[in-house]
């Protein structure tokens, strides 16, 4: 499993808008093979930051369904980013759902 984890930072006045943008991306990403959770989101504190959170079943899902990453208007908009991939080696459920 995959996890792709961070944030990006956009003046605040444009987050909302930059969030509006990325609701196709969040549908393709869900609807892709080994794609198990997809989230971009406005972050509750920071009125400019953008959270990140993907879950994959493997690196081969990720790598088949990401492209060459924020398209230029929206590569434009970001001031910072700082988001990761993680390979996860085990997994325990929190609450009572399966995390697989």
């Amino acid at each position: 499993m995959v996890i792709v984890a961070g944030h990006i930072t956009v003046e605040p006045q444009q987050r909302d808008s930059y969030i509006a943008g990325c609701v196709s991306v969040v549908e393709q990403a869900r609807g892709a093979a080994g794609c198990l959770d997809f989230a971009i989101s406005a972050d509750l504190i920071d009125p400019g930051r953008i959270n990140v959170f993907e879950r994959w079943e493997s690196q081969a899902a990720v790598d088949t369904f990401r492209g060459s990453g924020p398209s230029d208007e929206q590569g434009a908009d970001m001031l910072s980013a700082s988001v990761a991939e993680y390979d996860v080696a085990d997994v325990r459920a929190l609450f009572g759902e399966d995390t697989a």
